[in-house]
């Protein structure tokens, strides 16, 4: 007989809490429930914040939410599903840094420790009350936490990387047709 203890009911308490929010954000995101907009809203606030095109930002956004919230939930590819959600809320938190750290301004603080539960947990581990436990860890080995962590930081990197690319150009032809306007003002 398998006996439960405190950490396993800790973890499982964490995994269904952050695994819940998490799965909520991404239906908001996927299908508009919960006061979300939708993929269509969505993509159209991704394109304007500079994850491009908008409308697959949202859709890559929303599965690793909600798919990687879920199975966070349910203890299940616990080490993908972290490092997914994970790689989620450092895109959302990419948005909100010009905002400073606190939510109320707008800040990065809730997508921050989102995104550090939701790797804590696949660092972790999803405790003896979940799936992979209930399945021998066959998604869940050792080795597949640097692997999970390897590819989602990767593909992080060059998806906020290309956002902030296209923010400094956008900012740069801004800034030049400002300039072009100043010109033309001393010209007349």
């Amino acid at each position: 007989m398998t006996t439960f203890d405190r950490r396993d009911l800790g973890l499982l308490l964490l995994r269904l809490g952050t695994g819940g929010v998490l799965a909520a954000h991404g239906a908001q995101k996927l299908f508009g429930w919960f006061g979300g907009h939708g993929l269509e809203g969505t993509g159209q606030f991704f394109e304007s914040v500079g994850y491009a095109p908008g409308k697959a930002s949202a859709t890559a956004a929303g599965l690793a939410e909600a798919g990687g919230g879920t199975l966070l939930a349910l203890g299940l590819a616990t080490p993908a599903a972290g490092a997914a959600a994970a790689g989620a809320m450092t895109g959302a938190a990419a948005v909100h840094a010009p905002n400073g750290f606190f939510n109320q301004s707008g800040g990065y603080e809730y997508a921050a420790a989102l995104g550090l539960t939701a790797a804590g947990l696949a660092i972790t581990g999803p405790g003896r009350l979940s799936l992979d436990h209930a399945l021998g860890h066959a998604v869940n080995r050792s080795w597949m936490v640097p692997a999970a962590f390897a590819v989602t930081g990767l593909a992080t990197a060059l998806v906020v990387g290309a956002r902030n690319k296209r923010l400094r150009k956008a900012e740069e032809g801004e800034q030049e047709a400002l300039f072009d306007e100043e010109a033309a003002l001393y010209r007349d």
